[in-house]
């Protein structure tokens, strides 16, 4: 069991690829702090709880810098420490530059970069008092390419990839790991509301498939399994890292 003895906090948990990470944390071994800005996090926790693993569901909205700390200090009150952070929280707000609202565009960059900044830093400071800890930012293909209607979305994540590439190399001497990973379209039920929201939702399903040369989505099981290497102990050596996992989107 790769994470026997870890405490491992998981934004974003309420569904899809956080809820994914959670469960295959607890599956193999971990204490999982399951967060999500809605009551969902509470079928994480009963998931994580049903695998046989120890956990706390503490709900909130990342972006604000009083839920993220209090977020790291009930984990290190409950368990005694926070070995691993995995930021998976995150919106898509839809609109290119011309037609995007301001408020949508901060919205984004609150939650996306923000939030993952908030985390981290609390994060950081608690992990330091240990002498180390890993930190795993979900970043996304968007950050990678261009991809249209994502303005703000590509902008934040892009913002989260450079931020843990710093991140990586300040922190190194501190024993603490930063790595990123950068899903692919992935099936997920935000990604599901969105496509419930476009005029034909076959044609959009359609749509969202075509963009991956492996002709379908990401499973959120896959994506939690690249988060799960990123922190591993036997990628002890990978510091800085990105894995890129998106069906071919950037061959």
């Amino acid at each position: 069991m790769r994470f026997a003895g870890k405490v491992i906090l998981v934004t974003g948990a309420g569904a899809g690829i956080g809820r994914a990470a959670a469960e295959l944390f607890a599956r193999e071994g971990a204490t999982v702090v399951v967060n999500s800005v809605s009551p969902r996090g509470a079928e994480t926790l009963t998931a994580v709880k049903q695998a046989g693993a120890d956990g706390l569901f503490l709900q909130g909205d990342v972006a604000v810098a009083a839920v993220a700390e209090n977020m790291v200090a009930e984990t290190v009150r409950a368990f005694g420490k926070l070995d691993i952070l995995v930021n998976v929280a995150g919106i898509v707000l839809g609109g290119r530059v011309d037609n995007m609202s301001e408020q949508d565009f901060m919205r984004t960059m609150d939650v996306n970069v923000k939030g993952t900044f908030l985390m981290c830093k609390y994060a950081v400071l608690a992990m330091k008092k240990r002498g180390g800890g890993v930190i795993v930012n979900v970043s996304s293909v968007a950050a990678l390419k261009g991809i249209p209607d994502r303005s703000a979305y590509a902008a934040s994540k892009g913002a989260v990839l450079a931020l843990s590439k710093a991140m990586a190399a300040d922190y190194i001497k501190d024993n603490i790991r930063v790595n990123i990973v950068c899903p692919g379209t992935t099936d997920t039920p935000s990604l599901d509301d969105r496509m419930k929201s476009a005029p034909d939702y076959a044609a959009a399903r359609a749509a969202f498939i075509a963009r991956q040369p492996m002709g379908r989505l990401g499973q959120p099981e896959e994506i939690a399994e690249a988060i799960a290497f990123a922190c591993c102990d036997q990628a002890a050596f990978m510091n800085g890292g990105v894995i890129t996992i998106d069906g071919g989107m950037t061959i």
